[in-house]
Formats: C-alpha cells, sequence, structure tokens
C-alpha cells in the first residue's frame, strides 16, 4: 500500500530524541549531539522497503556533497522488527555496511518517535533549520520504483540551497510516498 506523508506543520519545532544506534553498539544518540550546525534532516526509513531501496544511494550522495556544508542526516527505524524481522537492529547494521552509508540509524523500538514526528511512511523526510524548526517535509524527489523517472534528490536539494543560502523554502511541498510504517 503506497501511504503519503501528512504534511505537518512548517515552523513545527523537532520533537527530542535519544535513541539507541546498532551500528555503534547501540550507543544512546540524541537529537542534540547529532544535530547538523545549519541544518537537521531526519529520515524515517527502514532496510526492506522498495521505496528506501530505490532512493538510499542518492540520498547517501546527498549526505556527502551537504554534510561538509553543516547539514546533518539522521535516520531512523521504527518499524515493528516482531512482524518485520528484516528491519531489525542486527540487519539495520548489515544494511548500512552493504549500503555504505555514514549518516546515523538510530533504532526507535517504542515507535514513539515516529509517533512524535507523526511519520507515515518510508522513506518519510523532515528538513529542521539550526533552529530545529521544520522548513521541508515532503518528498526527496519525483522518482518512485516503477515510474522511470531518475533518483535526482531534487526537492531535498532545493530546500538545501534555500536553507544555505538564507532564501524562503518552496510554497508547494509534495508529500513522499512509500510504504507505511509498521505499526505494532
Amino acid at each position: 500500500m503506497n501511504t503519503p506523508s501528512n504534511m505537518i506543520e512548517l515552523g513545527t519545532k523537532a520533537p527530542f530524541f535519544e535513541l539507541p544506534n546498532p551500528s555503534k553498539s547501540n550507543e544512546i544518540q540524541s537529537l542534540d549531539d547529532l544535530k547538523g550546525e545549519k541544518g537537521t534532516l531526519v529520515i524515517f526509513m527502514c532496510n526492506h522497503c522498495p521505496f528506501v531501496l530505490h532512493v538510499i544511494d542518492k540520498l547517501n550522495e546527498l549526505y556527502e556533497d551537504y554534510n561538509e556544508k553543516g547539514i546533518e542526516f539522521i535516520a531512523i527505524n521504527s518499524n515493528d522488527v516482531e512482524k518485520y524481522p528484516a528491519d531489525a537492529p542486527e540487519k539495520m547494521i548489515e544494511f548500512q555496511i552493504e549500503r555504505k552509508f555514514d549518516f546515523p540509524y538510530l533504532y526507535d523500538e517504542s515507535q514513539a518517535i515516529a509517533k512524535a514526528y507523526d511519520a507515515a511512511c518510508t522513506p518519510d523526510f523532515f528538513f529542521f533549520d539550526e533552529k530545529l524548526d521544520l522548513i521541508y517535509r515532503g518528498q526527496m524527489d519525483d522518482s518512485r520504483p516503477g515510474n522511470n523517472k531518475d533518483v535526482t534528490g531534487e526537492d531535498l536539494i532545493i530546500a538545501f540551497e534555500n536553507l544555505l543560502a538564507g532564501e524562503p523554502q518552496e510554497e508547494i511541498q509534495r508529500p513522499s510516498m512509500g510504504c507505511n510504517i509498521k505499526w505494532k
């Protein structure tokens, strides 16, 4: 089932979190520890979703381009791993190694953080400025598995560039689309 993101109100403060990072021996990492100097992209994703697999390499490229400019990415997996063992924490480690991405990938076992962000799908993107106010939420770009559009990252790139240039964000922001978060 294709689920769109909920598009919470712009200006919303990033809900605080402290979550374990399976790739770092379950070290607890918080939003305050990880946030970027200029901006922070919070991504709700998982290991097995075709929509995530479709964009993960491009996402990693964007991370390499923008991390040095002060934008941090934080990925969070909130799926119910009892019903979806492919998303279990040990599989998160394998997925991170296999896809070679360096941004933190945290595990939200209680699903409280996904609920706090009103996350709906994987991937779901929330981009905050240096004050942790929401300035962009929605899709990474127009590409979806099977629609034959290139994965460009265009919508995120525009949001990043606007922030870095001190320009206002686009008024029209399109929802992300993906598999629904697997709620307990």
